[in-house]
């Protein structure tokens, strides 16, 4: 995909473009003749649980995440839908009901969407927002001497494999959903109050993927600690009996060379850096000085885990 990407660049190629597909960003940003930015994402997935009005509250918080990983709000959404033939109205109807109550959480509107009958549940949204020029974070923005905070814990790639297995605890289950449907929102929010410029949400390519993408586009080495990282309850477990989606092989390929484990690091917590997440926390470079304005700017029950460090260097991803 990374290459087939490459060849859609030359094309979006415009004075009007501030963030294209080349810099593996969470959302695209465009100049609006007003002169705001405006941020455009799209993100849907088959069920990762089993109940329905979890997975349309995973699904919408996944899919918000983008713009506030850029720095912005988002404004308006369109659901992406595609269902089985049986599935009818007891089943649909959790999954849109539980949907909007976070897009309406996330202060954003719901004017419509496309849903189409599939033989794989698919469900998501294309979600457009706005944000100020010097508010905005992108992958280009870590610095040496930033230091590196995650706003949620690791390891649904485990657990939701361990659900289709049938094989974790609901009380794992439980954690993991409530995780996964919580809005990035208030993170975010203290991201930007404090002028942070690098940024990016923990999905699809895993911690260590993400933060490949952040050291490349910045031009820096990012050295992440691996006995700082936070995981979810069960996570650990699972990954040591060697639980993971399909994601953390291939992650492993796809980033050789970009990323470096150190010996000491055990090999479940590689393991859960490589393989994907569903809607993960964000990654955030905070500039050191910023640190404790960052801290207090987070409400109440919104945790912010300090994971490592940014530094001058080749631009990859040291986990040690």
């Amino acid at each position: 995909m990374a290459q087939v990407l490459r060849t859609v660049a030359p094309a979006a190629d415009s004075d009007r473009l501030i963030v294209g597909p080349s810099g593996f960003d969470d959302a695209g940003a465009v100049r609006s003749a007003s002169g705001k930015i405006r941020l455009y994402s799209t993100d849907f997935f088959p069920p990762v649980v089993d109940d329905p009005a979890a997975y349309g509250a995973i699904a919408a918080a996944n899919a918000l995440s983008d713009i506030w990983a850029m720095g912005g709000e988002p404004d308006v959404v369109l659901n992406l839908a595609g269902f089985p033939e049986e599935w009818e109205e007891p089943t649909l109807s959790p999954i849109f009901a539980a949907a909007a109550k976070k897009v309406q959480e996330a202060g954003a509107l719901w004017v419509g969407g496309h849903t189409v009958r599939s033989q794989e549940p698919l469900f998501g949204f294309a979600v457009f927002g706005e944000v100020e020029e010097n508010q905005l974070m992108t992958n280009q923005g870590a610095r040496p001497g930033d230091l590196l905070y995650l706003t949620k814990p690791l390891g649904t790639g485990s657990i939701t494999t361990s659900v289709s297995r049938g094989e974790a605890s609901d009380a794992v289950v439980e954690e993991a959903q409530r995780g996964m449907a919580h809005l990035n929102k208030n993170a975010a929010h203290a991201a930007r109050q404090v002028g942070v410029k690098a940024g990016t949400d923990i999905t699809g390519f895993g911690l260590l993927g993400h933060a490949a993408n952040l050291a490349s586009a910045s031009g820096v080495r990012l050295l992440l600690r691996a006995l700082s990282l936070p995981f979810y309850e069960g996570a650990a477990e699972l990954a040591a009996a060697g639980v993971f989606s399909g994601g953390s092989s291939r992650g492993r390929i796809s980033l050789e060379g970009r990323v470096q484990v150190a010996s000491s690091v055990p090999e479940w917590v590689a393991g859960i850096g490589f393989d994907a997440e569903t809607s993960g926390g964000l990654l955030l470079a905070i500039p050191p000085e910023q640190q404790e304005a960052f801290l207090k700017a987070l409400p109440e029950g919104e945790v912010a885990t300090w994971v490592g460090e940014v530094e001058e260097g080749e631009s990859l991803v040291a986990l040690g």
